[in-house]
């Protein structure tokens, strides 16, 4: 015993612990005064447990904070991948729309586009080269379906060209605005007393065909409507090529060239009429035919 009171360390802990263990006892007490000891043990609890209670309480809302930006992540690229669809669906609409529209353009075509009086077939345009946009484009229509090199090709709005080559399900159809100098339409203007000429070329820069080999003493105006001849055997008669938009004379003085405005929209090509022979209106040569 005199051992256990020499261990200076042991009675200071045991005190300490009866002390704590009396001050909590006093505490259960239904009381409303506190002691001094009371308050002070008190203070220094909430003291301690404010230095302690902040830092994680910070952390906490750290977690939390990290937890409502990934929602919020989540959330966000929801919302981009159903924007993306309905952006995808908005532009898929428009497609069909214009589809829509030109398919209707197909079934109420203006008698003025001269494509009323003959019989035709829809295509769909399925390929054009980059290279050779104002050449050459490939329709969906072949020899399985009646088509034939040299048949004419037009839009609701007017000619765009003629079939080249045939394949078993596909054609391809040389534009109108092909520089090759095979490519060659009778043409005159559509008034009372009509001036024969011949289409051959294309200019790129101004985007018009040049209507050429008119006589200079000849009268043409702005304006005036241009149409296919019929001569030669390839163009049907009447079929609308485009407007004239200025004349000039050639260096020699002889002829003049108009400028003509294509009818149709040669860049946008969607759905096209291929015209069947067998209902074209031909006119005898004049010698103003066209070259295959």
């Amino acid at each position: 015993m005199p051992q256990f009171f020499s261990n200076k360390r042991l009675v200071v802990l045991l005190v300490s612990i009866i002390i704590l263990v009396a001050l909590i006892g006093t505490s259960m007490k239904e009381r409303n005064a506190l002691t001094m000891p009371e308050q002070f043990f008190k203070d220094s609890v909430g003291w301690i447990q404010s230095i302690f209670y902040k830092p994680a309480n910070s952390v906490a809302g750290l977690f939390e904070s990290i937890g409502d930006m990934k929602d919020m992540y989540e959330e966000n690229e929801l919302l981009k991948s159903r924007l993306n669809e309905f952006v995808a669906l908005s532009e898929e609409l428009k497609t069909v729309k214009k589809e829509n529209e030109e398919l209707k353009g197909e079934l109420n075509i203006e008698p003025s586009t001269g494509l009323s009086d003959y019989q035709t077939f829809h295509a769909n345009m399925i390929a054009r080269s980059p290279d050779r946009w104002n050449d050459l484009l490939t329709i969906d229509k072949g020899k399985q379906d009646g088509v034939q090199v040299n048949m004419a090709v037009a839009t609701p709005s007017g000619l765009i060209g003629k079939v080249k080559n045939v394949q078993p399900f596909s054609s391809t159809v040389q534009l109108v605005s092909d520089v090759d100098r095979t490519n060659r339409i009778a043409a005159m203007t559509q008034e009372d007393k009509n001036v024969f000429g011949t289409i051959e070329g294309y200019d790129t820069e101004k985007k018009v065909l040049l209507f050429s080999k008119i006589p200079v003493d000849i009268k043409v105006e702005k304006g005036q409507t241009v149409i296919t001849a019929g001569n030669g055997g390839i163009f049907p008669r009447g079929i609308v090529i485009g407007e004239i938009v200025d004349v000039e004379t050639d260096n020699v003085g002889t002829t003049q060239t108009a400028h003509v405005k294509p009818a149709a929209d040669l860049y946008d090509i969607n759905n096209v009429m291929v015209i069947e022979r067998g209902a074209q209106n031909v006119v005898p040569d004049n010698g103003e035919g066209e070259e295959e």
